[in-house]
């Protein structure tokens, strides 16, 4: 927080009175409020900028001549999930600053859902010490789908009250439609809550259209990240929504969307980007908001514009343009220099006016975040350890079973049905149809609950692949083709408190341990990554030809995304909320 004395420095330093602690000499200032480039100067005092009109000769401390470079906004990332990148938030630092994001906005629901509140405050305790910016939009359904699944934590209207009131929280995070179709008041009370406290509250509304998306929006819900269709972003807007276009690991929307955008010439300025989920092998290879904005531009969108989106939209929606999203005086000094707009390729990035990555890497050192013990000891498994725990019973000689057909690049899904052999009273998969067992198992250490069903799309003709980040609730989930290996991925999971797995004939062939909270990894990036390409590897080589299998095992159990989720509770009808039988 800045202090009188600091601010007056910085109206004498604006004034002329006392030399700039930084001076950026000869650059192309985007400006997002005019939407033009200005030929000028950036002037910095402490952690704000406080001159930018050209002309005027200014004493300072230190001058760089930028030589012509766009100075540009740094990025902001509207709606993440970091946990999903399989970093602590120290380690991600070497992922996304070089790129040019510089504030994160943070639904930390993973890791509530394993911990509780007592495991978000553990988890933000070290943000202030990181070379970027990290807010909160607190969780606002932790379980996502209660009466539905095992969580190892919960956050109720109380413990939400309690992170509202974080310095660092801007908004309620994602609530889903049932909670607000439903008029669910221990939701709507959160909602309440955060716009007493002068915060919005984001929206989820994946598959809601005509009346129903018109009563989520009375609910007060500001925002949406869910967009497939470009009649889901008219929609929207006609309601007074933002639009989050998405493009993560598996949740790839951008092309569509932004290519309708501009053939249709939609208005942009209540529109911001974001990756909800994106591994960081994903954020090395392709980029973090960077990507975005670059594939939006080479869609044919103008580059201001698709500026606006990743800075000044997002500051202005979240309510945080008093200091984000503009290079304009009083703004914090968080900007990117870049040769070109066209792609933008970050060769400095500031934040608070001090230069922390240049070319692609970060030049200043991070500490290493020192957790808790206890936030590495979530994996408690009770049962599923042994082949037997994955019987599926049935009589008769064939079975008509429901099966979760998965999307590629997507996190939907459908049922399906399929037709299986029974032998010896226990239901197979059939790899001819591409139909594999499925199941989630508790490891909270609460009940030992277990819930097999079959799933399409994953194409494994031999082996299994597990994970223990299993949205929302992260229990384990295996797919494979027999029970035996899918035994031997819950029994290195539990062994290695966390992560993802790949077996054959019970031999591991790739593993990633993840311990923070059973999510995340403290290793270097380029470590995990590594480990990472070898499981995708792996599941290549055991026949799946998906491009992100793992990302896309994580959704199968999430009972809130159309159409179907497991659970260790049961095989779930998203759009009903009700259990509905395997067996048809």
């Amino acid at each position: 927080m800045t202090t009188v004395t600091e601010l007056q420095d910085q109206i004498r330093a604006a004034l002329g009175e006392r030399p700039l602690d930084l001076l950026v000499s000869n650059v192309r200032l985007i400006d997002v409020y005019r939407e033009c480039v200005v030929e000028t100067d950036l002037g910095i005092s402490g952690d704000r900028i406080v001159a930018v009109l050209p002309g005027a000769a200014r004493a300072a401390k230190q001058v760089i001549d930028a030589g012509g470079r766009f100075a540009i906004p740094s990025f902001i990332d509207a709606h993440i999930h970091i946990e999903s990148a399989l970093l602590t938030p120290d380690r991600l630092a070497e992922v996304i600053v070089p790129t040019g994001t510089t504030t994160l906005l943070v639904d930390p629901m993973e890791v509530a859902n394993v911990a509780g509140y007592e495991g978000l405050a553990e988890f933000f305790r070290s943000v202030p010490q990181l070379p970027y910016r990290i807010f909160v939009e607190v969780s606002s359904r932790v379980p996502t789908a209660p009466g539905l699944e095992t969580t190892g934590g919960e956050l109720g209207p109380a413990e939400v009250r309690r992170a509202l009131d974080w310095p660092n929280t801007i908004s309620l995070g994602e609530l889903d439609p049932s909670k607000v179709l439903e008029y669910q008041a221990p939701y709507l009370e959160k909602v309440l809550d955060a716009h007493a406290r002068g915060k919005i509250a984001n929206g989820h509304a994946a598959g809601l259209a005509g009346r129903d998306l018109e009563a989520y929006a009375t609910g007060r819900l500001a925002d949406d990240h869910e967009c497939v269709t470009l009649d889901d972003v008219r929609e929207r807007l006609a309601l007074g929504m933002t639009v989050i276009i998405r493009e993560g690991s598996s949740e790839r929307n951008l092309h569509d969307l932004i290519s309708g955008i501009v053939r249709e010439k939609l208005p942009t300025r209540h529109m911001l980007f974001c990756v909800d989920d994106k591994f960081s092998g994903d954020l090395a290879a392709e980029g973090h908001i960077d990507y975005n904005v670059n594939q939006a531009i080479r869609l044919g969108l103008d580059p201001i514009a698709a500026i606006q989106m990743a800075t000044l939209n997002a500051a202005e929606h979240f309510r945080l343009d008093d200091r984000l999203g503009a290079l304009v005086p009083g703004r914090l000094a968080d900007f990117i220099l870049s040769d070109s707009l066209d792609p933008i390729i970050p060769a400095q990035v500031y934040v608070g006016g001090q230069l922390v990555a240049e070319n692609g890497h970060l030049v200043v050192d991070v500490a290493p975040l020192d957790y808790a013990p206890w936030l590495k000891d979530t994996v408690h498994l009770l049962r599923g350890d042994q082949a037997a725990d994955y019987t599926c019973l049935a009589t008769g000689g064939h079975a008509r079973v429901r099966v979760i057909e998965i999307v590629p690049d997507q996190i939907i899904n459908y049922f399906r049905e399929a037709e299986l052999a029974v032998q010896d009273g226990e239901l197979w998969p059939d790899l001819t149809q591409d139909v594999l067992k499925i199941a989630v198992v508790e490891r909270h250490g609460k009940n030992g609950n277990i819930k097999v069903a079959f799933a399409k799309g994953f194409g494994l003709q031999r082996g299994a692949i597990g994970s223990t980040v299993a949205h929302d609730h992260h229990n384990i989930v295996v797919v494979g083709t027999n029970d035996a290996d899918l035994a031997a991925c819950a029994r290195t999971l539990a062994k290695m408190h966390g992560g993802f797995v790949a077996v054959a004939g019970g031999q591991v062939l790739a593993q990633l341990p993840l311990p923070v909270a059973g999510l995340m990894s403290d290793h270097p990036a380029v470590d995990v990554n590594a480990d990472l390409d070898k499981l995708n590897a792996a599941a290549r080589a055991l026949g799946s030809s998906l491009n992100s299998p793992f990302m896309t095992l994580s959704f199968v159990s999430l009972p809130s995304i159309p159409e179907a989720g497991l659970t260790d509770m049961g095989l779930v009808d998203v759009r009903t909320h009700q259990f509905v039988s395997v067996l048809l």
